[in-house]
């Protein structure tokens, strides 16, 4: 976990490829902690084809079987398909914006979130920037994106700097962001 925090999270992704791959951890996260999806990072990296969006998308129903028995992976069957329904969904949404990052950055302007929290309890679950990219996805025909699965996807990859301000990467990607003039650059929300 301190790997992940110190190397990833929070990190700007300008990668469609590795919005991907957080699109179905996120997912698979659902009701499970962070921890218990890192675990099984690998598992899921070789179950769905290196998060290759194009090879998910073409999963036949044999295949999908064969993944609820991989123990490797959450074998919940409504967060295997709706993987491979995403994949499908994240495809259309690429070709329709040319990426899913040009996609997904619109709903900040493009620019990272840099907020001020001084404790964990001031972090929101959920904001109406997720709300509305949640919204979004899901009229698109994406599944396992709610609000909070979303808003921790816009945390993970960078979208929002949710560092707490005492931590030494707070700095750092708010620097990466611009200086800290990130759209929102201190501001603070009630949570």
């Amino acid at each position: 976990m301190e790997a992940y925090h110190d190397a990833e999270w929070g990190v700007p992704v300008h990668d469609d490829h590795r919005h991907f791959e957080f699109l179905i951890l996120e997912g698979a996260q659902a009701g499970l902690s962070w921890r218990t999806v890192l675990q099984r990072r690998e598992g899921y990296r070789r179950a769905f084809a290196e998060f290759d969006p194009e090879k998910v998308a073409r999963f036949s129903p044999a295949r999908i079987e064969k993944l609820l028995a991989d123990p490797s992976i959450i074998r919940n069957r409504a967060k295997v398909t709706s993987t491979v329904g995403n994949a499908r969904a994240f495809l259309r949404v690429r070709e329709e914006f040319g990426s899913f990052d040009a996609f997904i950055w619109s709903f900040l302007g493009g620019k990272t979130l840099v907020n001020a929290w001084r404790s964990l309890k001031q972090i929101p679950a959920r904001t109406r920037e997720s709300e509305a990219l949640s919204k979004e996805l899901v009229r698109r025909g994406f599944r396992f994106v709610g609000p909070t699965i979303v808003y921790s996807h816009m945390q993970a990859c960078g979208l929002v700097n949710d560092h707490l301000v005492g931590c030494v990467r707070h700095g750092e990607l708010a620097r990466l962001a611009g200086k800290g003039g990130g759209r929102g650059a201190g501001r603070r929300r009630k949570a």
